[in-house]
């Protein structure tokens, strides 16, 4: 890391190659005020922002405006807020940032925090500072619910702003209002996209999309798996050699951790070929899986990018979507499903609600049915 913690009086700053601020083509060695006391916890704190600016300068998305703000604290208009007893906007959220990655649970998998908040945390959080009315403003309850409506009604983004702020308001000890969870519903697939997942038939008929036999592996492990786009490359798939039980495991690097995962339909193991995946250790796409080096978004990214490159008609996505589904109308309990996809029961059932209603009615009807034709 190009970043080195060095003490002003009592405060803690960090100093490296940054952008310039006029220029951000071109790099000096510069110091970045965090305005952040000289204490055992300061320090904390400054090493996981350290971290955060780190990976933003590898991936070029550092900007000064998002990290300046924290010289502010020493300006006279922000000392008085803290006389107040408030504290601003931006100290706050980089607080929050500081105590995210410190985090012992997410120190196991620190690529994986990288993308989460990259992903699910810094956009809500980007859209929080700009909607506040001037920098000294803090984190309150009613800015907390103008940002949540700042996102369209029944949307994936808001019910992932909701999550995030929540987190935020839990850490600044910030009571939500009454009917955030109302407001926040939503999360899963679009109601007017829950008629739209591929079929089968689909599926396999946009394998011959794809003249690149590596990328229809790609698109095989996802259709069979219920993969996220990153974690095709990020497998144990030893278990799909001759003699295997096809039960392969994703690996603790990945978003969400080591889970193992089933193949629905199994028989799409040998219509897609992927048997070759478990003594061809270079049956995959070339791209870097190096996390010193990349993220999981990135990875992820190209997948997509490949999709579209091909003019597929359904997203990466929509395979793990239908996977899911798959194992709804199987009759998989949900709380298997949910373990292979990686994610919570509550998560699962809020994103699938749709079909497992309609599962859990059709089975009480043929229960009904039964017993009256007894």
């Amino acid at each position: 890391m190009g970043l080195r913690i060095e003490q002003r009086g009592m405060r803690l700053n960090l100093r490296g190659s940054l952008p310039g601020r006029q220029t951000p083509e071109r790099r000096s060695v510069q110091r970045l005020s965090l305005g952040v006391a000289a204490n055992a916890q300061g320090l904390l704190e400054v090493e996981q922002i350290a971290r955060v600016i780190d990976g933003q300068l590898k991936r070029d998305q550092f900007r000064w405006e998002q990290w300046s703000a924290a010289a502010a604290a020493e300006t006279s208009t922000t000392d008085s807020s803290h006389r107040r007893g408030e504290t601003p906007l931006n100290d706050q959220i980089e607080g929050f940032c500081a105590a995210f990655f410190a985090d012992p649970r997410r120190r196991r998998s620190p690529s994986g925090s990288r993308t989460t908040w990259a992903g699910a945390y810094n956009p809500y959080l980007r859209r929080l500072r700009s909607l506040a009315t001037q920098e000294s403003e803090g984190v309150t309850s009613e800015l907390l619910m103008k940002a949540l409506h700042s996102y369209p009604d029944g949307s994936r983004s808001r019910q992932q702003c909701s999550t995030a702020l929540a987190s935020l308001a839990k850490h600044l000890n910030i009571d939500l209002p009454d009917d955030w969870r109302a407001e926040a519903a939503g999360y899963g697939l679009h109601r007017a996209r829950f008629r739209q997942l591929p079929s089968d038939s689909l599926i396999l008929e946009s394998l011959l999309r794809i003249p690149n036999p590596r990328w229809r592996l790609v698109y095989g492990l996802m259709a069979t798996y219920g993969l996220r786009n990153h974690e095709v490359f990020f497998c144990d798939l030893s278990a799909l050699d001759t003699g295997g039980d096809r039960v392969i495991r994703v690996l603790p690097t990945t978003k969400t951790g080591e889970h193992q995962v089933w193949p629905f339909h199994p028989e799409w193991v040998e219509r897609f070929d992927l048997t070759r995946l478990g003594n061809v250790s270079d049956a995959l796409p070339s791209i870097s899986t190096d996390l010193r080096r990349t993220t999981l978004q990135q990875v992820g990214r190209r997948v997509s990018e490949q999709f579209r490159r091909y003019e597929l008609p359904l997203t990466p996505y929509d395979l793990r979507h239908a996977w899911a589904v798959r194992t709804i109308h199987i009759g998989l309990p949900d709380t298997v499903s949910a373990r292979m996809m990686g994610h919570s029961v509550a998560i699962h059932t809020r994103t699938y609600h749709h079909w497992i209603t309609r599962r859990d009615q059709q089975q009480a009807v043929d229960t009904a049915l039964a017993r009256h034709q007894a």
